[in-house]
């Protein structure tokens, strides 16, 4: 088998080792939209992306940034400067989910107060019932 065989059947290897699930898990994870979002707009620092996230912790973003870095959709750049100066930048591929995932945060925004009376309806009726498994 020549190299570029090889090359082709790691490749092809690789794709059906990561499943589509996995994909829309890493890319819908509750930290990596935000994530997304802000590094496709433009390079964004480690500090940015911390203060641009409600509620992220330092250690599940350093996590995310990682994650997405490995999954090719960040690009991390390190600037030699004292202290180093860290940007991340959305790759191609994050750009192109751009789109989609801020449709989806609109949406989201849009129906968020919707959602909440439903399930507060839904809990109220629920708990008025007895819960589905006593009848």
């Amino acid at each position: 088998m020549s190299q570029r065989n090889t090359c082709v059947s790691d490749q092809a290897m690789h794709a059906k080792a990561c499943t589509v699930r996995e994909v829309l898990d890493r890319v819908g994870g509750k930290w990596s939209i935000g994530v997304i979002i802000e590094a496709s707009r433009a390079p964004v620092r480690f500090t940015e992306l911390e203060r641009a996230i409600t509620g992220i912790s330092r250690r599940m973003l350093t996590l995310t940034l990682r994650n997405l870095e490995r999954d090719g959709l960040l690009t991390r750049t390190v600037y030699p400067t004292v202290p180093p100066k860290v940007e991340y930048t959305a790759t191609d591929m994050a750009r192109e989910l751009y789109d989609s995932l801020v449709t989806l945060t609109d949406w989201a925004d849009r129906h968020r107060a919707a959602i909440a009376a439903s399930r507060e309806a839904y809990d109220h009726r629920t708990a008025a019932a007895g819960t589905p498994g006593d009848r």
